[in-house]
C-alpha cells in the first residue's frame, strides 16, 4: 500500500530518510537535503557575498555532491559567490585518473572554472615516485600532509577566499573517534570545527558545508540525481 510522503505535498512517499526516519518522495528529499545545507551555510556564516570559494573536488561522491549543491544554492538564494573547482593529483597511476575525468565534467556542467594542481607540478615527485623510495609504509602520512599543502598552495594560486571541503558527518565522527584512541586532545578540539584557518593567521579558511549530512544521505542524493 501506497505511504504518502510526510511533507504533505501529495506524492508517495519514495524512501525513508536515514538522519530523521521521515518518509519522502524524491523531491523532497532533495529539498530537505539542500534546504539542510544551506542553514547550516547561513547559521555559521561561512560564506560572504562577493567571495571566491574553491571546492576541494577529488571526484568522489562528497566532493561532486558538494559542487552541485553549492552551486545549487548559490543561485537558489543568491549567495554571490565565485565557485571554483580544485583537484590535486597525486601521481598514484590507475587511482585519480577517472576521478579527474569526473571533476573535468563537473567544470562542464557547472561551468566553473578548474585548477589540477600535481605533486610532480608542485614538489618534482609523485606518490609512485615517493612510495618506490620510501616502501608502502606511512607512505599515506606523507600523502596527506602533501595534500593539504596542495590545497594551500592551489588556493593561494587561484587567490580564493576560502576553500570547501566534502567532509560529512561520519568523516568528523570517525576523526573524533581516532583522536580519542590517541589520547591527541588538541586534535580533537579542532576536528569538530566547521571552519579552521583565518586570514589574520595568514592561511585560507577551509569550511565543511556537509558537516551534518550524513554519509548515507549524500550517497542517496547522488544515486537519486544520477550525478557522475
Amino acid at each position: 500500500m501506497p505511504v504518502p510522503c510526510r511533507s504533505g505535498c501529495g506524492r508517495n512517499a519514495f524512501m525513508r530518510r536515514p538522519k530523521t526516519g521521515d518518509v519522502l518522495c524524491k523531491d523532497c528529499f532533495f529539498l530537505a537535503f539542500e534546504t539542510e545545507i544551506h542553514n547550516t551555510i547561513q547559521q555559521e556564516q561561512l560564506f560572504r557575498p562577493g567571495e571566491k570559494v574553491a571546492i576541494a573536488a577529488s571526484g568522489g561522491k562528497d566532493s561532486t555532491v558538494l559542487a552541485h549543491v553549492m552551486n545549487v544554492l548559490n543561485k537558489r538564494y543568491n549567495y554571490g559567490l565565485d565557485l571554483v573547482l580544485l583537484s590535486i593529483d597525486e601521481g598514484i597511476t590507475g587511482y585519480r585518473d577517472d576521478s579527474l575525468k569526473t571533476v573535468a565534467q563537473n567544470r562542464d556542467d557547472y561551468g566553473m572554472q578548474l585548477r589540477v594542481l600535481s605533486y610532480q607540478e608542485l614538489y618534482g615527485w609523485t606518490m609512485d615516485r615517493i612510495v618506490a623510495e620510501i616502501g608502502r609504509s606511512n607512505n599515506c602520512t606523507f600523502c596527506g600532509v602533501f595534500r593539504r599543502q596542495a590545497l594551500d598552495r592551489g588556493a593561494r594560486l587561484m587567490e580564493v577566499d576560502c576553500v570547501a571541503t566534502g567532509h560529512n558527518a561520519d568523516d568528523i565522527a570517525e576523526t573524533v573517534i581516532m583522536n580519542i584512541l590517541r589520547g591527541d586532545t588538541a586534535r580533537l578540539r579542532r576536528c569538530c570545527d566547521i571552519k579552521t584557518g583565518s586570514k589574520e593567521a595568514d592561511t585560507i579558511p577551509r569550511v565543511k558545508p556537509l558537516k551534518y549530512s550524513y554519509e548515507k544521505e549524500i550517497v542517496m542524493y547522488a544515486h537519486f540525481k544520477k550525478l557522475v
